[in-house]
């Protein structure tokens, strides 16, 4: 079986046992996507699921939009069945508008309904919402009270340590258990600190010890080796991959290998290339011909720790025929396999 294979990574992963619920929804993985605004997209999560990633989530969308039938926000929340379990990802500050919200987006038949309580941008935090929720532990009860008693769906929340040093994330996590949420995931960072510093993978564990709900560890996983040392040091149930600050080709972006616990600098060139034509086709037959401009954003990643690709990622970024794009690949792809040839021999 060739590990780099998606497929066979995937019918490997089929025949194992749940490990945990979310509600009653079963989980088949200890690895899980993060929501990530701007990149989680239906092909992208394709690919990571392709590779072991248990479940999905989509980008948040404001309660807002979703009320008024945005065309945007409808799309954001758009899913395959190979997406399932999908967890729809929502923000607001107003706890009636998120259930009036949520039992709109029940009629898309989500599995999970997820509480986003961690984005740390101004744009989201400033108004209340996001981890701006996290101040508001009134507004927490009440949006978890509201959404647990009138949804037939699973409700989970995100969350961080805090705003800044009230660091409350005990307080909200047994508040959400307390009025019915399913599970709970932490970035253990503050919202000053955003993606800064160290994650203080101590508070997933004391998470993980205050409730009963599954629990999702999210921060500083960079390699397949962080997504074991995080399980075995906090005791979660899941480990959640997503946008690791200025190291983000080492989280989910670029490198859809971690799920399947394969570290991408062992992978030779032909195995990244062969990742970006999967990822690009996925991209081109969703989006159309755009898909090669949006998938601009994940060439970087894809080629940021491969050495002797600036040159072909220069060509490839400005390509606006799919046909030239996969030429500069296939040139890259000879040249950085000669050149990985001429290394391998000179050490042998």
């Amino acid at each position: 079986m060739d590990e780099a294979d998606p497929a066979s990574v995937r019918i490997g992963s089929m025949e194992r046992e749940a490990i945990f619920h979310i509600g009653s929804v079963p989980v088949y993985g200890d690895v899980i996507l993060a929501p990530m605004a701007g990149y989680a997209d239906i092909p992208h999560r394709a690919l990571c699921r392709a590779y072991g990633a248990a479940l999905s989530y989509t980008e948040f969308v404001p309660v807002e939009e979703i009320i008024q039938g945005s065309s945007r926000a409808l799309a954001l929340l758009d899913f395959q069945p190979a997406d399932r379990p999908i967890c729809f990802q929502i923000f607001g500050n107003d706890a009636k508008l998120f259930l009036e919200a949520a039992q709109r987006l029940e009629e898309l038949e989500p599995d999970v309904i997820d509480i986003n309580m961690g984005c740390s941008t101004r744009r989201v935090s400033g108004r209340g919402a996001g981890v701006g929720m996290m101040p508001q532990p009134a507004l927490v009860r009440e949006t978890f009270s509201l959404l647990t008693r009138h949804l037939s769906v699973p409700v989970t929340g995100k969350i961080r340590l805090g705003w800044d040093d009230k660091q409350n994330y005990l307080e909200i996590a047994r508040i959400m258990e307390g009025e019915g949420a399913a599970m709970v995931a932490i970035h253990p960072r503050t919202k000053e600190q955003r993606y800064r510093g160290r994650a203080k993978w101590q508070a997933i564990a004391d998470v993980k010890s205050a409730v009963g709900i599954p629990v999702l560890g999210n921060g500083d996983i960079r390699t397949p080796e962080d997504i074991d040392r995080m399980l075995d040091r906090t005791g979660c149930d899941g480990v959640m991959i997503g946008v690791d600050g200025v190291t983000v080709a080492r989280g989910a972006i670029g490198n859809p290998w971690i799920f399947a616990r394969r570290a991408k600098a062992d992978l030779p060139f032909s195995k990244i290339a062969a990742g970006i034509r999967i990822h690009l086709r996925g991209m081109l037959d969703y989006h159309g011909e755009y898909g090669l401009i949006l998938f601009r954003k994940h060439l970087k990643r894809y080629l940021q720790d491969c050495p002797g690709s600036e040159p072909f990622y220069r060509q490839m970024v400005i390509a606006e025929e799919v046909s030239n794009f996969d030429t500069w690949l296939s040139e890259a792809e000879r040249t950085l396999a000669s050149v990985s040839d001429r290394a391998t021999h000179a050490l042998s």
